[in-house]
């Protein structure tokens, strides 16, 4: 038997490589390609969708956000409205999504609270479903009626219920104006009419032209009909008063004990998103609800912003989802 010896070989050069030097290198590569993929992201425009038309409060409300996150992150964000089924339509096509950052949710209490328990049937689980990622804030609501009715206080709205039971409608055009409208009904005692709507300007548009009676609609839906003259408000939906109209009773001083509705709004992706895009998409939106311009254009529109870090938001989704379950229950409305 020849042996050949290469004495110009290093003996480092010839040496099999260790399985843990292998896997080492392997890991290395791996988190590269991962801190050069976080780095690059967005790469390309993020669908930001919303659950209710073009030209309600939430909409409103998200395409500030858009154009704000646009800015911040370098790329465009096309705001897609997917309305109908009280917010389930577009909470569905979310929760379907690619978890990869380019699909999100700004939504509000209806998908996520109410829903699950107004309807018999949702197709998502609104916590296990959905990678919260960002409080944006709230949007209280007011009660309105049309300026020709024979009623202008929220006493003499349940004193005219009461006296013509069944013939007083209330128009909705989400969740929050159906549980608020049989709240007031259940704790005031009278028989009035559900109208519902597939949204809010819809609503509004038939409540201005006289088709029915009242709603509860969010302050940014709302105001201007108020403003205009198109509508008069009663009161705002919460136990204490907003300082956006600081002169309009609560529902507790109006005489109604025990009623306090919000509405909140918030942003998601669907489940199993990265944690360190969630982090940077968390990071800009407290961003945008710290500047002091921005504050004040969402304010004008009578959206309170403010935010917090996803955790802090996720607890209160679910603390959200009992709550509302509750006051659903209180108001005795079947589920549909």
């Amino acid at each position: 038997m020849n042996v050949f010896l290469n004495h110009n070989a290093s003996p480092r050069a010839t040496a099999p490589r260790s399985p843990k030097r292998l896997l080492g290198a392997s890991l290395l590569g791996l988190a590269l390609c991962a801190t050069s993929a976080l780095a690059a992201y967005p790469e390309k425009p993020i669908n930001l969708i919303v659950p209710f038309p073009a030209g309600s409060g939430t909409d409103a409300v998200g395409r500030i956000f858009a154009d704000e996150l646009g800015k911040l992150l370098g790329q465009t964000v096309i705001v897609e409205n997917k309305p109908g089924a009280n917010a389930t339509i577009a909470a569905n096509y979310v929760a379907k999504a690619k978890p990869d950052g380019y699909t999100l949710f700004v939504t509000t209490n209806t998908s996520h609270s109410a829903a699950p328990w107004l309807m018999k049937n949702v197709s998502y689980d609104p916590v296990k479903d959905f990678t919260p990622i960002a409080r944006g804030g709230n949007l209280p609501f007011l009660l309105v009626t049309n300026p020709s009715k024979p009623y202008k206080t929220v006493k003499e709205l349940i004193d005219y219920a009461k006296a013509h039971p069944g013939n007083v409608t209330y128009a909705t055009g989400n969740s929050t104006g159906i549980v608020a409208g049989g709240t007031l009904g259940s704790v005031a005692g009278i028989d009035i009419l559900h109208i519902p709507y597939k949204g809010t300007p819809q609503a509004l548009t038939d409540l201005v032209g006289g088709q029915v009676d009242f709603m509860f609609t969010d302050f940014t839906s709302g105001m201007p009909f108020v403003k205009s003259g198109r509508l008069h408000a009663m009161a705002v939906s919460t136990a204490k008063r907003s300082d956006l109209v600081p002169d309009l009773p609560s529902m507790e001083e109006a005489g109604v004990p025990n009623f306090d509705i919000n509405s909140w709004n918030g942003y998601f992706g669907p489940a199993g998103m990265s944690p360190d895009i969630v982090k940077v998409l968390n990071t800009a939106i407290n961003k945008i609800v710290s500047d002091p311009a921005t504050k004040k254009r969402l304010a004008d529109l009578g959206f309170d912003a403010f935010s917090g870090t996803p955790e802090e938001f996720a607890t209160f989704v679910q603390d959200q989802y009992v709550l509302w379950g509750n006051l659903i229950k209180a108001a005795k409305i079947a589920p549909q």
